[in-house]
């Protein structure tokens, strides 16, 4: 069944979307559309306020499935694929809640892209990170680059297909951690729960805020997250985090 190349699980606040089809997560026509599906279900459930992305096996994702590659001749075809492609992305990197990537093994191509696309970012020491497109004839995947690395590392990375371990991500800042893999999960769930801690109505705001501003001068960006501090002022969590803090006592938010 669909469901079943990307599963979903969801325990205090906290979903997990594990990508989950052997033997390498290649992404093809039905689990990128499982993958959109996915996000849409965790930015609308309000069971959920953060969401972690890891993947079943040795590999977090290979990429693109070579094999389910459209057919140039087909009128439409490409616009089709490369459309459904960019979601892929565009749902988790607009998803309401913050995404966490665990990254458990090999990413690679698209398997970047969905990094890139999340908010905050864990790996094993047995990952790597790659651009192989280069490899197969093909040129793509610079935007997703661009999020992550230096130029300099970016484009010999895009130009050679070079691989990076996570051990060099964390040693360049570009990661949080680089643990175990038996560590990887619990890692990233201490953030995750943290994060769930916080009023859920805050949390969504900031992510919003978060990608805004990457698009605005600074200028503009301040007065828009000033708006939000404003909007926020007048909700009841507002309200009771400021009691919280006064009483000495753990928040109680209702998203409101």
């Amino acid at each position: 069944m669909s469901g079943d190349i990307v599963t979903l699980e969801v325990s205090d606040h906290i979903a997990l979307a594990t990508l989950n089809r052997p033997p390498v997560n290649a992404l093809d026509r039905a689990m990128r559309e499982r993958i959109v599906a996915v996000f849409d279900e965790i930015s609308e459930r309000a069971d959920v306020r953060v969401a972690i992305l890891t993947g079943a096996g040795k590999v977090f994702c290979s990429g693109a499935d070579l094999k389910d590659r459209p057919d140039p001749a087909k009128i439409g075809a490409f616009h089709s694929h490369n459309r459904i492609t960019r979601e892929t992305g565009n749902c988790i990197r607009e998803c309401s809640k913050p995404v966490i990537a665990a990254i458990n093994g090999v990413a690679l191509g698209a398997g970047v892209g969905l990094m890139a696309s999340c908010d905050i970012f864990y790996a094993c020491e047995e990952a790597v990170f790659g651009m192989p497109e280069i490899n197969v004839g093909l040129a793509g995947g610079a935007a997703m680059l661009n999020t992550l690395f230096g130029r300099s590392l970016m484009r010999r990375m895009f130009f050679t297909g070079y691989r990076v371990p996570a051990a060099e991500l964390y040693r360049l800042g570009i990661i949080e951690a680089c643990t175990t893999k038996e560590n990887l999960l619990p890692e990233a769930m201490k953030i995750a729960r943290e994060i769930a801690s916080k009023s859920p109505i805050a949390v969504e705001y900031a992510k919003n805020a978060a990608n805004m501003v990457e698009l605005m001068p600074p200028r503009d960006a301040y007065r828009f997250e000033q708006n939000i501090t404003m909007a926020l002022s007048k909700t009841e969590d507002a309200k009771e985090a400021r009691m919280a803090f006064l009483e000495k006592r753990t928040p109680v938010f209702k998203g409101r």
